[in-house]
């Protein structure tokens, strides 16, 4: 039987900013909302367009922080892809 990353639902999380960068604060609202939701999966850097306009750190930073905010509650699917 093949293994599955998750089963049920997963959502595709904006990456909200600010003038000066990420809001890291408010991220960290989004993902805790769609937890506390009952949400399966928790995807960022994906569909919702953002990543293919910051940079590549700015990326790897996101993914980073949404892993640590979720500490192993849903598992995290991260966009890589760019517009390049």
């Amino acid at each position: 039987m093949k293994k599955t990353v998750f089963t049920g639902m997963a959502t595709a999380i904006v990456t909200p900013m600010t003038a000066t960068g990420i809001d890291y604060e408010a991220l960290g609202r989004f993902i805790d909302f769609q937890i506390e939701s009952g949400i399966n999966a928790i995807v960022v850097m994906g569909t919702t367009g953002e990543n293919a306009t910051i940079e590549p750190e700015d990326q790897a930073a996101v993914i980073r922080y949404t892993v640590e905010r979720t500490a192993k509650r849903v598992p995290v699917i991260a966009g890589t892809g760019t517009n390049n």
